[in-house]
């Protein structure tokens, strides 16, 4: 999505899922399943190995997804908490100079580096005006939304890579196709990313391609 997009978005209002989550979440869906069609052997594989390797990638996929959609859940509690404890040291910090120096450390870099001591100020003001905080954060409703969509991400990126293993009978024709369906996926993917963060699109598919290749080796080198 362009950044035009993103500009006519409410102020304060995040997606649930970014295009870089999105994408990561792909890229570690896409790597699971082909450390799985990757273990096939032209010399060995028949229906039986096949069918087994189908229901590795797809029961781990869908267990990652899972597990992967908890920790999305888990990482927003933790996130929200840190914040609502910055917050709390802000508004109880012994001098305005303190207060300052915690809205800037929790800034990103770039803004708090263009922000006078009275901008500082200012916004110590306006969050001490501010009713008084909770003491711990809560699950929302965008957590699980998130998580569920991670879940799916995760889940059904298994399936363009696997499909050719159920409608073609030779097993190596089909890793054929499977791997040439990965790839373009992994394009796709580094392709859409780079539109929506202002890098040169072809540049960041072929790279996302060999970062995909080189991770799955790596990982059917290491026995996973």
């Amino acid at each position: 999505m362009t950044s035009d997009t993103h500009a006519a978005s409410p102020p304060g209002r995040r997606r649930i899922l970014d295009p870089s989550e999105r994408f990561g979440e792909l890229l570690f869906g896409l790597i699971m399943v082909l450390t799985f069609t990757g273990s096939l052997s032209a010399a060995t594989s028949g229906h039986a190995d096949v069918r087994t390797m189908l229901i590795g990638a797809i029961g781990c996929n869908l267990a990652w997804g899972i597990v992967d959609g908890i920790m999305y859940i888990l990482d927003n509690l933790g996130q929200r908490g840190r914040d609502l404890l910055t917050l709390h040291r802000v508004l109880g910090a012994p001098r305005p100079e303190i207060a300052q120096g915690l809205i800037a450390d929790a800034l990103p870099a770039p803004v708090a580096a263009v922000l006078r001591p009275d901008e500082l100020e200012s916004i110590r003001k306006r969050l001490s005006a501010l009713p008084e905080p909770p003491r711990k954060g809560g699950l929302e409703r965008n957590d699980f939304l998130g998580a569920l969509g991670i879940f799916l991400v995760v889940f059904l990126s298994t399936f363009p890579v696997v499909i050719p293993f159920f409608v073609m009978p030779d097993a190596m024709k089909a890793l054929r196709v499977s791997n040439a369906i990965a790839i373009g996926m992994l394009f796709l993917g580094g392709y859409f990313l780079a539109k929506s963060s202002g890098y040169r699109p072809w540049r960041t598919g072929l790279v996302m391609v060999a970062i995909g290749v080189v991770l799955v080796a790596i990982t059917i080198a290491l026995g996973g």
